[in-house]
Protein backbone atom coordinates (compact mmCIF):
# COMPACT_ATOMS: atom_id res chain seq x y z
CA UNK A 1 0.00 0.00 0.00
CA UNK A 2 1.24 3.14 -0.28
CA UNK A 3 0.36 6.25 1.77
CA UNK A 4 0.05 9.68 1.02
CA UNK A 5 -1.03 12.77 3.16
CA UNK A 6 -1.70 16.27 2.13
CA UNK A 7 -1.78 19.71 4.09
CA UNK A 8 -2.69 23.25 3.05
CA UNK A 9 -3.43 26.44 4.60
CA UNK A 10 -5.21 28.43 2.85
CA UNK A 11 -3.81 32.50 2.07
CA UNK A 12 -7.31 34.02 4.12
CA UNK A 13 -10.72 33.66 2.57
CA UNK A 14 -9.83 34.31 -1.02
CA UNK A 15 -7.57 31.76 -0.30
CA UNK A 16 -9.81 29.18 0.69
CA UNK A 17 -12.73 29.66 -1.27
CA UNK A 18 -10.17 29.29 -4.52
CA UNK A 19 -8.99 25.96 -3.01
CA UNK A 20 -12.42 24.87 -2.75
CA UNK A 21 -12.94 26.07 -6.37
CA UNK A 22 -10.10 24.20 -7.69
CA UNK A 23 -9.87 20.99 -5.51
CA UNK A 24 -13.68 20.15 -5.18
CA UNK A 25 -12.79 18.33 -8.76
CA UNK A 26 -9.61 16.77 -7.76
CA UNK A 27 -10.95 15.62 -4.70
CA UNK A 28 -14.13 13.81 -6.74
CA UNK A 29 -11.49 12.58 -9.36
CA UNK A 30 -9.26 10.88 -6.72
CA UNK A 31 -12.42 9.10 -4.49
CA UNK A 32 -13.22 7.47 -8.04
CA UNK A 33 -9.48 6.60 -8.91
CA UNK A 34 -8.37 3.62 -9.78
CA UNK A 35 -6.77 1.59 -6.33
CA UNK A 36 -7.62 4.28 -4.01
CA UNK A 37 -8.28 2.36 -0.47
CA UNK A 38 -9.14 5.88 1.62
CA UNK A 39 -9.50 9.47 0.71
CA UNK A 40 -10.68 11.74 3.46
CA UNK A 41 -10.41 15.35 4.06
CA UNK A 42 -10.20 16.72 7.44
CA UNK A 43 -10.07 20.49 8.88
CA UNK A 44 -7.72 21.36 11.93
CA UNK A 45 -5.98 25.27 12.98
CA UNK A 46 -6.69 26.56 9.47
CA UNK A 47 -5.48 23.45 7.71
CA UNK A 48 -7.32 21.35 5.33
CA UNK A 49 -5.73 17.83 5.39
CA UNK A 50 -6.43 14.82 2.73
CA UNK A 51 -5.02 11.67 3.69
CA UNK A 52 -5.44 8.72 1.16
CA UNK A 53 -4.16 5.46 0.86
CA UNK A 54 -3.48 3.42 -2.56
CA UNK A 55 -3.29 -0.21 -3.22
CA UNK A 56 -0.09 0.79 -5.25
CA UNK A 57 2.32 3.58 -5.43
CA UNK A 58 1.67 3.38 -9.40
CA UNK A 59 -1.57 4.37 -9.22
CA UNK A 60 -1.39 7.50 -6.85
CA UNK A 61 0.94 8.30 -9.07
CA UNK A 62 -1.17 8.00 -12.25
CA UNK A 63 -4.35 10.11 -10.30
CA UNK A 64 -0.65 12.34 -9.61
CA UNK A 65 -1.25 12.94 -13.01
CA UNK A 66 -4.63 13.42 -13.83
CA UNK A 67 -5.83 16.81 -15.30
CA UNK A 68 -7.89 17.15 -12.35
CA UNK A 69 -5.02 16.89 -10.04
CA UNK A 70 -2.41 18.76 -12.12
CA UNK A 71 -5.44 21.86 -12.96
CA UNK A 72 -5.75 22.10 -9.12
CA UNK A 73 -1.66 22.14 -8.18
CA UNK A 74 -0.70 24.98 -10.74
CA UNK A 75 -2.55 27.22 -8.46
CA UNK A 76 -2.03 25.81 -5.19
CA UNK A 77 0.89 28.17 -4.67
CA UNK A 78 -1.05 31.73 -5.40
CA UNK A 79 -3.81 30.53 -2.99
CA UNK A 80 -1.87 29.10 0.01
CA UNK A 81 1.23 27.06 1.46
CA UNK A 82 1.56 23.11 2.46
CA UNK A 83 2.86 20.26 2.62
CA UNK A 84 3.36 16.32 0.55
CA UNK A 85 4.48 12.80 2.50
CA UNK A 86 3.72 9.56 0.93
CA UNK A 87 5.22 6.45 1.80
CA UNK A 88 5.46 2.90 1.30
CA UNK A 89 3.11 0.59 4.35
CA UNK A 90 2.04 -2.55 5.45
CA UNK A 91 -1.35 -1.29 6.49
CA UNK A 92 -3.71 1.88 6.91
CA UNK A 93 -1.62 4.08 9.86
CA UNK A 94 -3.96 5.77 12.02
CA UNK A 95 -5.11 9.65 11.17
CA UNK A 96 -2.50 10.77 14.09
CA UNK A 97 0.31 8.18 13.33
CA UNK A 98 -0.02 9.40 9.69
CA UNK A 99 -0.12 13.49 10.67
CA UNK A 100 3.17 12.43 12.95
CA UNK A 101 4.69 11.37 10.31
CA UNK A 102 3.62 14.06 7.66
CA UNK A 103 5.06 17.06 10.29
CA UNK A 104 8.68 15.14 10.31
CA UNK A 105 8.99 14.19 6.60
CA UNK A 106 6.31 16.06 4.77
CA UNK A 107 7.86 18.36 1.44
CA UNK A 108 6.33 22.12 0.69
CA UNK A 109 4.10 21.90 -2.24
CA UNK A 110 6.55 24.26 -4.20
CA UNK A 111 9.61 21.70 -4.07
CA UNK A 112 7.32 19.16 -4.76
CA UNK A 113 5.59 19.96 -7.89
CA UNK A 114 7.27 22.27 -9.44
CA UNK A 115 8.90 19.59 -11.80
CA UNK A 116 4.95 18.73 -12.85
CA UNK A 117 3.85 22.24 -13.92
Amino acid sequence: MYVSVTGFKPKGLMGYVLFLIFTIPASTSAQKADGVLLCEFNSRNHLQDTPTVWKLKKQMLTYRSSSSHLRAMKRISKIGTGKVFGCETESIPSWKDALIEWVKNGREFKKEFSSQL
